[in-house]
């Protein structure tokens, strides 16, 4: 499957969006909203959580990484749920599920249950921005899509910078249970929009669920991840025996989907040059995010003393200039392409992760806002359109198949960053003892990783770019603004 003849699109050529596609636009803003700052917002809280459950950093940490994973795990099924059961439907079960599950994890009474809850909560998150991205994709058609994707970007980048900011709010005039709590009332007013502004779609022929592929993939991103923070802690067997078993199960979980009938994920999309490109930058991206999101709320608590309101308030910089990018972005990738867009993007945000390494005690907070915001800048111009390029790449049959593999990438990213960098943090901090000055070198050997992390992006996203320029037709006329061609996404 090339994926490269140009489809008959489903929605007006003209620069508008039509109401139904703003209808569908506003549904899914509102989950992914809901989800995306769920897997942030307590990222400012994990000290309190630490206190107030009685345990240990290493351990709450888990409350952020269990729910990832959860995420990455509930994706594979939501292509299959939406052709089997309706997308419309389908979306509403998982908004319910989050929501309840919400509920379940501000009552918690140890780590142990909240952590079993936020499992929960991840597999209800984890279909909310796949099935709304079929949705809208459905809804917008090809020539509307960068434009669309543009506008439900944003809870994508604002959430690992705003969430805390949140966070600190409900810490500082509630308790930590507040921060579970407050999705009660979106998840409900998401409910309602989804009856009231989506039609209802008729289910269809959907092949059989691949049980054992499912659980190869779902046990390969836990042992992986897993075996990843235990090296990146301290080297032991067991760290070693999960990341032998989890690349073993990736294995068999290839393999498997080469040969059975029914797949689970269609891995003939990676022929694709372009998609290949856009995934592998969708991954690197999203673990350079996740590192800045974990990171920053601890430094300034740890090492600068900030209150968690402060801490949040110190984010902003990077909320303002992921908000401003996201905007830019769709009009930027029908003028300039998705994958130089996102290259852009990657190489400013690689910039940006300079001056974190050569952080000091008393680096001067316009400083780091700086940097900070130069660095949503570049999150904000990179992330969706490298995913857009990744959509525009296929016919619109297979999105179905793209859209769960590229948010699975997406958080297993995260997750992966997020266990990776805290137990590398925690093994330097586990010698600095109440010394301010050991702690921020912990902090700045870590910001090494995020750098790492970083440059991995900006090369990806620079493949992405020469292949899209490979696959690029020769220009003959000037397209409508609002009608790139496909090959420029």
């Amino acid at each position: 499957m090339s994926g490269r003849t140009e489809a008959a699109p489903a929605a007006p050529a003209t620069p508008g969006l039509s109401p139904e596609v703003w209808k569908a636009a506003t549904v899914v803003i509102l989950g992914a909203t809901m989800s995306f700052l769920d897997s942030t917002v307590v990222n400012v809280a994990l000290k309190a959580l630490a206190a107030g459950l009685v345990t240990s950093l290493d351990t709450i940490q888990w409350v952020v990484t269990a729910y990832l994973l959860a995420v990455a795990a509930a994706i594979p099924a939501s292509g299959w749920a939406a052709r089997r059961f309706g997308a419309q439907r389908s979306y509403l079960f998982a908004v319910l599920l989050f929501t309840a599950a919400s509920a379940l994890c501000g009552v918690a009474q140890s780590a142990g249950q909240l952590i079993a809850f936020r499992v929960l909560q991840g597999l209800g998150g984890g279909m909310i921005m796949p099935i709304g991205q079929i949705i809208l994709a459905r809804a917008a058609g090809p020539r509307n899509l960068a434009r669309v994707m543009s506008v439900v970007g944003v809870p994508i980048v604002l959430a690992p910078v705003f969430g805390p900011f949140a966070g600190g709010l409900l810490l500082h005039y509630a308790n930590w249970r507040w921060i579970f709590f407050v999705n009660l009332p979106v998840g409900l007013l998401a409910a309602l929009c989804a009856l009231r502004l989506l039609r209802p779609d008729r289910p269809q022929q959907a092949a059989p669920l691949d049980p054992v592929g499912l659980a190869a993939i779902s046990a390969s991103m836990v042992a992986l991840t897993y075996g990843l923070g235990g090296v990146g802690r301290h080297t032991s067997a067991g760290a070693l025996l999960a990341l032998l078993g989890g690349g073993l199960l990736l294995v068999l979980f290839v393999l498997r989907t080469l040969r059975t009938a029914h797949p689970l994920f269609d891995l003939r999309l990676y022929r694709d040059p372009v998609f290949r490109a856009a995934s592998l930058t969708t991954l690197f991206l999203s673990m350079g995010m996740y590192a800045g999101m974990v990171l920053m709320p601890l430094y300034f608590q740890s090492v600068r003393h900030a209150d968690p309101v402060t801490t949040g308030a110190l984010l902003l910089p990077a909320s303002a200039g992921a908000a401003a990018a996201t905007w830019l972005s769709g009009r930027a990738v029908e003028r300039l392409g998705g994958g130089r867009t996102a290259f852009l993007g990657a190489a400013l945000s690689l910039a940006a992760a300079v001056p974190f390494v050569l952080l000091r005690v008393d680096t001067p907070y316009p400083v780091i806002g700086s940097a900070m915001l130069v660095s949503g800048f570049g999150a904000g111009l990179s992330v969706m359109p490298a995913m857009t390029s990744a959509f525009r790449a296929l016919d619109p049959a297979q999105l179905g198949d793209a859209s769960p593999q590229l948010n699975m990438l997406q958080r297993l990213g995260g997750s992966v960053a997020t266990a990776v960098f805290v137990a590398v943090l925690q093994n330097g901090l586990d010698g600095a003892g109440d010394s301010t000055g050991r702690q921020l070198a912990a902090y700045t050997d870590t910001f090494w990783w995020s750098l790492g992390a970083a440059a991995l992006a900006a090369g990806a996203a620079l493949l992405l770019a020469r292949a899209q320029q490979r696959s690029e037709p020769p220009r003959s006329a000037p397209t409508h603004r609002g009608t790139p061609q496909k090959a420029e996404a």
